[in-house]
């Protein structure tokens, strides 16, 4: 079959085709580029925080209704340690200063040397009295964890020095000793006169900071060894044998409640809850585009639908003296096949332009990754092949037209 003339019936009838063709284009830009959106915003919600059991991990946020002052607390703050440590059920208890995905943490400023004019990164700090590798199930990759005699006793009402050693994650390692082991190296905490500096003597595969930043800071993390005291409100990450987690909860707040002489506030929440909470407006974000791009695809095919039905209507005498004339059923059938690839081919190359141009802007506006060529030519194949599925119907009835009933009826 000749396209010449397939395209030379399209050019006399113009309206049509272009409409179609730019339905084709815009779905397909929009369509690529909301689900490599969605890809990316999957992949962001599950990235590993470094936890080795999220569904094992929880914590309690204490605070004690009374007037102790700085060593009361210090010493309560060990007494419920130990007290939690003593619910069956319970692997591991450590004090800490703030919890990966909690969104509710402080970060500060880290630098390789002190004589920087600006800092290297931007570092979460989790200060603890015990172990975080062990409570967190935190993966050594170089080095060692903190010595007791390492941990000091810190009120964070006084100005203190910070401890000499430190551990960091793989990422912030890799951003500030590239190709180079950190063990030994010194963090200097802010830069100029001012700054103060710690000893790395390990290093963990991953601990996300509490806020999960997208990007690399989301992986830059410190863990510091001091037991911080001195302001009401402590906190308690806990995590238990496998499927023990929930009763473990309930009986934990209850040896609190039992062993505190006055009254105390409790609140307990699971890492799996700060995970949902944090990524809650992702997935939102993903489920929205994925409902938009069902609804383009059922517009497109049933625009395409329409076209082709249309056009079976408005030729039905021309497809009767075809038919008279001794052309096949596979002959209509593969004109109005071709005819409909045609106009599809223009609006998915039209497509290709528009969502490279689509993601360009997202990229140079919102600092989004670039689009990978497989979403555009993924989208190529699908729109193609649903211009096929959608205009075979149509077809397939104009090819069943009998020449005397179309040449009567017209």
């Amino acid at each position: 079959m000749e396209i010449r003339p397939i395209f030379s019936a399209l050019l006399r009838n113009k309206t049509g085709p272009i409409l179609v063709a730019l339905q084709v284009a815009l779905s397909l830009g929009i369509l690529a580029n909301a689900l490599h959106i969605v890809e990316e915003r999957r992949a962001v919600a599950a990235r590993p925080s470094g936890l080795s059991d999220e569904a094992s991990t929880f914590y309690f946020t204490v605070r004690n209704l009374n007037t102790d002052g700085p060593e009361q607390m210090l010493a309560t703050i060990k007494r419920e340690a130990d007290v939690l440590r003593a619910v069956p059920g319970v692997v591991s208890v450590a004090q800490v200063s703030q919890m990966p995905l909690s969104r509710s943490g402080s970060n500060s400023s880290v630098a390789v040397n002190q004589q920087q004019e600006r800092e290297t990164a931007i570092a979460s700090q989790y200060y603890s009295g015990d172990s975080l590798v062990k409570t967190f199930g935190l993966k050594l990759v170089e080095g060692r964890d903190f010595l007791p005699g390492e941990i000091m006793d810190a009120n964070e009402n006084e100005q203190t020095e910070p401890p000499k050693q430190i551990i960091v994650t793989k990422p912030l390692a890799d951003k500030m000793w590239p190709g180079a082991s950190a063990i030994g190296k010194d963090v200097w905490f802010g830069t100029g006169e001012t700054a103060r500096s710690s000893q790395v003597v390990g290093v963990v595969e991953r601990l996300q900071s509490a806020h999960v930043e997208v990007g690399e800071r989301g992986e830059f993390a410190t863990i510091i060894p001091a037991r911080v005291y001195g302001r009401p409100g402590n906190l308690y990450a806990l995590r238990t044998e496998p499927g023990q987690r929930d009763r473990v909860i309930k009986e934990a707040e209850e040896a609190l409640r039992k062993s505190s002489a006055t009254p105390i506030i409790l609140q307990a929440k699971t890492v799996e809850e700060d995970r949902k909470n944090r990524y809650r407006a992702d997935m939102a974000l993903s489920w929205m585009l994925i409902t938009v791009s069902v609804l383009l695809l059922l517009v497109t095919s049933s625009g395409i639908v329409g076209m082709a039905s249309l056009w079976v209507t408005q030729r039905r005498k021309q497809i009767g003296v075809r038919r008279a004339l001794g052309a096949r059923k596979v002959d209509v059938l593969r004109y109005f096949i071709v005819e409909n690839f045609m106009i599809t081919s223009a609006g998915v190359f039209s497509g290709v332009l528009f969502g490279l141009s689509l993601n360009h802007l997202l990229v140079t506006k919102l600092e989004m990754a670039r689009l990978p060529a497989h979403y555009l030519v993924g989208g190529a194949v699908v729109f193609w092949a649903l211009g096929i599925m959608a205009a075979y119907g149509p077809a397939w009835r104009a090819a069943s037209i009998s020449p005397a009933t179309a040449t009567r009826s017209a």
